[in-house]
């Protein structure tokens, strides 16, 4: 509205005032119109309309406000009559409507169909006369045609009143308006969310867009409106579309992790893969270190088999990681692309090694070498059995851990040994270790330990005996080991490091 006061003010000489000044009114009814409360925009254009004398214009103008559903719709209806009760007919409507309802006017009083083909000398209808040859004459059908044209509208008035009745409740609800940086009370911000979701449902599309617009300016700093607006034009504009992600991103919440892997993921579905591969390194930039972002990084160029890229960027995160969790961690995921990608096993196990000789106490790497070991079309048992003992032997490694591991070496032997007598070697081995690791609980309980944070640390043995169990009888085995039967129990094999993130 400032902007169309701004130029009426200074350009009224212009040659083409007026078409210019209905031209930004048009521009701001179609940006605006449709918003509960535009009443000021509408009656400025309006009354414009008036002061030029463009009565006709102004009728057209109340067509189009009485069907929208604004605050002031009634003030809007009482304008409208008194805008008609105010002119001629003839003034207010076009030739069509005008001898349309005065032909119905006419049948309603029973005098007939007008003669609109009448010969030259015959009075012209009532309304089309020329007012300055019978300025005086009294019209008895004026009055009629005009409570015909408001009844007309008052049909339309009658929805419209009902649909502003649906939406007064949410508009009562709505107690800022304007854009703070204070956060918004919960009843405000579930108020909105009813309301779009009200409007998405019944409303037409441009209204919809309108309360999403109205709604961002109060809500801007929260990342749920903006995805469910993005997610709403999806479906009608992908360009629409891409200028809220990019609004949300570049302007409001450049340090919203959520919204910008949401942005990138829509370009990059759109074919827009530099654009998603911008957002990314931007996001990157913004909050350094962060893993989510970085195997994004990651997936679109391994998506786009750029390969090279994959490991510098692994590669880049491995170097930067502040602890041996973070570079375990990316490490593990580089071995996996050589592995699983690149199908280069030897190349994937160089590189756990190479971080294990700095993280030593971290079992996921373990667990990843005896994986990328067992990718290969024939297990090797001396090197798998030399893993295995690498591990059972070093001090770095806890003693619960040291169990697992030689619950799997059990299972190793079992399905893959070619010799027995190193199964029942690592049975004996296996019994020692489990009585080692039961004497330091007992010792743990016995000094106070309620044992709270090793049942959190605790694996699962109910899940893995459901899984599988191993059970030997003494009589199994009685030509091995007589007076002693074995009872082990092995975790699956599945996933090793899935849930694995760095601390």
């Amino acid at each position: 509205m400032n902007n169309i006061t701004f130029y009426m003010d200074n350009f009224e000489k212009e040659s083409n005032y007026e078409d210019d000044v209905r031209s930004l009114f048009e521009k701001s009814i179609a940006a605006a119109g449709t918003e509960f409360r535009s009443d000021k925009l509408w009656d400025m254009y309006i009354n414009w309309e008036k002061d030029h004398k463009n009565f006709k214009r102004v009728t057209a103008l109340y067509d189009r406000l009485l069907a929208i559903p604004t605050q002031l719709y009634s003030h809007h209806f009482d304008q409208f009559k008194e805008h008609i009760n105010g002119h001629t007919p003839r003034d207010v409507l076009t030739t069509d409507e005008f001898l349309q309802i005065r032909a119905d006017v006419v049948a309603s009083m029973g005098s007939g169909e007008p003669d609109d083909d009448a010969p030259p000398g015959v009075d012209a209808p009532p309304g089309l006369e020329d007012p300055e040859v019978a300025p005086n004459k009294v019209d008895p059908e004026t009055g009629p045609i005009r409570e015909k044209i408001i009844e007309i509208r008052k049909n339309v008035f009658r929805q419209t009143e009902e649909e502003v009745s649906k939406r007064w409740a949410y508009e009562e609800g709505v107690k800022r308006p304007y854009f703070h940086v204070k956060p918004l009370e919960r009843a405000q911000l579930k108020n909105w969310r009813e309301y779009l979701d009200f409007e998405i449902e019944n409303g037409s599309h441009e209204r919809v867009v309108v309360l999403f617009e109205r709604c961002m300016i109060a809500c801007a700093l929260y990342e749920d409106f903006w995805l469910k607006y993005a997610k709403y034009l999806e479906p009608h504009s992908k360009v629409c579309t891409s200028s809220v992600f990019r609004r949300a991103c570049d302007i409001h919440l450049p340090k919203k992790p959520n919204i910008h892997l949401q942005w990138a993921a829509y370009e990059e579905q759109q074919g827009n893969v530099e654009v998603a591969r911008e957002v990314l390194k931007k996001l990157d930039q913004n909050v350094p270190g962060l893993a989510m972002i970085s195997l994004r990084r990651v997936g679109l160029e391994r998506r786009e088999k750029n390969y090279s890229t994959v490991q510098e960027l692994l590669t880049e995160c491995i170097s930067k990681a502040k602890n041996n969790a973070g570079r375990s961690f990316y490490a593990i995921k580089l071995a996996r692309f050589h592995a699983k990608v690149e199908h280069d096993l030897e190349k994937a196990k160089e590189v756990v090694n190479s971080t294990l000789e700095k993280d030593k106490t971290n079992s996921k790497l373990y667990l990843q070498l005896l994986d990328l070991e067992f990718q290969e079309n024939q297990p090797n048992e001396e090197r798998i059995t030399a893993l295995f003992e690498r591990v059972l032997n070093s001090k770095d490694i806890s003693q619960e851990t040291k169990v697992l591991f030689s619950q799997r070496k059990l299972e190793f032997l079992e399905d893959y040994g070619s010799d027995v007598s190193k199964l029942l070697t690592a049975y004996e081995e296996h019994q020692k270790i489990s009585k080692q690791h039961s004497s330091s609980k007992k010792r743990s309980h016995g000094n106070g330990d309620d044992g709270g944070q090793e049942k959190k640390t605790k694996y699962n043995g109910n899940q893995a005996e459901s899984q599988a169990s191993y059970n030997y009888s003494a009589a199994s085995w009685s030509g091995y080991n007589s007076s002693n039967a074995y009872n082990y129990q092995h975790p699956p094999w599945n996933a090793y490091g899935q849930g694995y993130y760095p601390s």
